[in-house]
């Protein structure tokens, strides 16, 4: 009765999958339709034709284009239920190919893939959008690689040989990976039915690339106060080794669970895994804000006014701060950075800009931190004791399931391209602050332990904040002294500024005043009491209100009651803009240096150098002359201009002499010196008591 039921299931199993089989033909017609559609003007036949070219598997399809295909039936059904679509269309490819290289096709083993490009609506999430409503659907995530596992071979043909009766004997493989078929149980055969050894010929099997890589979300897309969430990624075949560790990603796949190993009953719990079929990477301008043509005219009305826009912009950064016009410059050089630039024989040298402020206690350090992070379009802020070197650069770790070496980026590689904050820097011990030595100046990552050799791109910016040694600044003491960090990190920054706290009354007043100005400004429709928002709190400027009628300014200009302007009615860019105006520079703006301005950079590093006797914040060294160029790159960037002119340098030489000689020059220690004559008359009633 056992072996009646047995043959019953079979029967039911062949009859559903020739059912199935039937099915998936008649999509592989409706997708052959597809790929040899005349309305594509033969778009397809020559991706195909340029797959083979370069010798790949993968066919690239866009989904607009099976939207526009008769009645988009075939991209809701693609979307809705992958599985089988997928495989219809994996045919259909492969038929296309025997037309045209039928040699080609069989070289590669009549194996052809597919992955999927272009808009999918609802389907478009991050990590945390991943519900169970789009288990077993085609999506496509957005995120940044964390952890990237080794590249594995997995069998999916076993042969194997029996030298008793001289027989072979083949096997595949399926897991709840594979897309082409149910999942195959049992176990790897040692013996055959009558109990012979088999031994594997390794030659003749078949092996296909496995890799496992965690997406998680972008740090600036996640909400405040809560953990990122992540998904696991099975990569397969072509498709290894297609991103690594800081890199941001689309990937598109099927969302699909997997059952759970526990032997008897479930939790009802189970393990969800992305099967990818097409890897994007996603540059730094696809993260950009869009910005509309009327942002773009502003932008260049800003450019050619009358007033310079490398000082408005500066006026315009961390408004909610008074003063520190200078320090305003050098975030403003930094966030806009230098020119990047790849020799032809090997050599890099970096573009991004490294600024140190070293100060006493509510100088408004953290502040211009915050607000950095809350401008720049790609930011990680740490701090001091928070964070370890392997933090901050790279650590290889063991995977919990299946205790393998990976590799996991650290905050210095996630913010590849971006800038990272650094709050509370003299806090870091000795040996983690010099795990950063590296990703300062080569601006990569070397990893070199637990038998892992490699290197990872960690190009960004570092802003850091940090305390004096006391705590407090000592003016009698030089800057080395006060700061205490060793010259071959700070030859490593291209600006120090240091913020004293000084006690002038005219100061005081005027900063309490914006202080106070700052708290008296509510926005409309605030409740009392209500906290302002961390995005928006660094608004709080004091600056004009625009005319009711001038649309266009109301998108530029900070929008404030006019009763709060302090001080002259000067205008300030409102944040929003200023995002805009930095993206924009930085992508449309690649300067070259000009002959003026690079004689005017060699006489100034010149003279820099021969005043080794004076006090300096920082050491001169080689270095000195490419910050010279990268701060003279940032003002012509901020102008818009694609050459550094003789202009653009006077400026970059008058912030760094403010950062190297500003409150550089120790005070002399007044010692109290008595007259002669107070010394003889002293000396007169001594000899008097004496006497008595």
């Amino acid at each position: 009765s056992s072996q009646q039921q047995l043959d019953t299931h079979i029967y039911i199993h062949k009859r559903e999958m020739a059912t199935d089989s039937d099915e998936i033909a008649i999509k592989k017609r409706r997708f052959l339709d597809f790929l040899d559609d005349d309305a594509q003007h033969g778009e397809y036949e020559d991706r195909l034709q340029k797959m083979i070219d370069k010798d790949r598997v993968r066919l690239i399809v866009n989904m607009n284009h099976l939207r526009a295909f008769r009645d988009g039936q075939l991209a809701t059904s693609l979307l809705q239920s992958p599985f089988d679509e997928v495989v219809a269309l994996q045919q259909a490819v492969k038929e296309s190919v025997d037309r045209l290289d039928a040699d080609y096709s069989k070289k590669k083993n009549n194996l052809f893939f597919v992955g999927f490009e272009g808009s999918f609506g609802s389907h478009h999430v991050t990590p945390r959008g991943l519900t169970s409503r789009l288990l077993g659907k085609l999506v496509c995530i957005e995120g940044i690689v964390s952890k990237c596992s080794l590249v594995h071979p997995k069998v999916v043909r076993s042969v194997h040989y029996c030298p008793a009766t001289e027989q072979s004997t083949e096997r595949s493989y399926r897991d709840a990976t594979s897309i082409d078929g149910l999942p195959t149980f049992g176990f790897y055969p040692k013996t055959d039915d009558q109990g012979n050894a088999l031994v594997t010929e390794y030659g003749l099997s078949v092996y296909k690339n496995h890799q496992t890589l965690s997406i998680q979300e972008m740090p600036e897309r996640a909400p405040t106060g809560q953990l990122p969430r992540s998904i696991d990624v099975i990569l397969d075949d072509d498709l290894v080794d297609s991103a690594k560790p800081g890199d941001r990603v689309q990937v598109f796949g099927i969302y699909r669970p997997l059952p759970s190993k526990s032997q008897g009953g479930t939790s009802g719990v189970f393990k969800t895994v992305l099967l990818a079929n097409h890897v994007h990477i996603l540059s730094k301008e696809a993260l950009m804000p869009p910005i509309t043509d009327l942002d773009i005219r502003n932008i260049l009305k800003i450019a050619r006014g009358k007033t310079s826009p490398f000082e408005l912009l500066a006026r315009s950064l961390a408004p909610s701060i008074y003063g520190n016009e200078q320090i305003k410059q050098g975030i403003l050089c930094l966030l806009l950075g230098g020119e990047e630039k790849n020799l032809r024989r090997g050599g890099h040298i970096r573009g991004d800009i490294n600024v140190l402020m070293v100060g006493d206690p509510s100088c408004g350090k953290s502040q211009m931190l915050r607000f950095v992070q809350n401008t720049a379009p790609h930011c990680i802020t740490t701090t001091g004791r928070g964070s370890s070197g392997v933090g901050l650069t790279a650590a290889v770790t063991s995977d919990a399931e299946s205790g393998e070496r990976r590799l996991e980026a650290g905050a210095m590689v996630l913010a590849d391209r971006g800038i990272v904050c650094i709050d509370e820097f003299d806090k870091m011990s000795d040996l983690d602050r010099v795990s950063i030595h590296e990703v300062m100046e080569q601006q990569t990552v070397t990893i070199a332990k637990a038998g892992i050799h490699t290197s990872l791109n960690a190009r960004c910016s570092v802003l850091a904040a940090a305390n004096p040694v006391y705590g407090q600044y000592n003016p009698y003491q030089t800057p080395m002294e006060n700061i205490g960090l060793p010259d071959s990190l700070l030859s490593r920054f291209d600006l120090l500024f240091i913020m004293l706290d000084k006690m002038d009354p005219e100061i005081d007043s005027a900063l309490a005043g914006h202080v106070l100005r700052s708290h008296m400004y509510r926005r409309p429709g605030e409740a009392d009491g209500e906290a302002l928002r961390v995005e928006s709190s660094t608004d709080v400027v004091i600056a004009e209100e625009p005319d009711e009628d001038n649309d266009e300014g109301a998108t530029v200009y900070a929008q404030h009651h006019a009763g709060l302007t302090g001080r002259s009615r000067e205008r300030l860019l409102s944040v929003d803009f200023v995002k805009k105006y930095l993206l924009y520079a930085k992508a449309r703006c690649h300067p070259i240096l000009s002959a003026e301005a690079a004689s005017l950079i060699a006489s100034a590093y010149s003279k820099l150098r021969s005043k080794e006797a004076d006090n300096k914040t920082l050491p001169v060294t080689a270095r000195t002359l490419e910050t010279m160029i990268r701060l003279s790159t940032a003002h012509a960037k901020s102008r818009l201009s694609d050459v550094v002119e003789k202009r653009d340098a006077k400026i970059a030489m008058e912030l760094i002499n403010f950062a190297y000689y500003n409150e550089a020059t120790p005070l002399e220690r007044r010692r109290k010196r008595r007259a002669p004559d107070e010394e003889s008359a002293s000396g007169s009633d001594d000899d008097d008591d004496n006497n008595n």
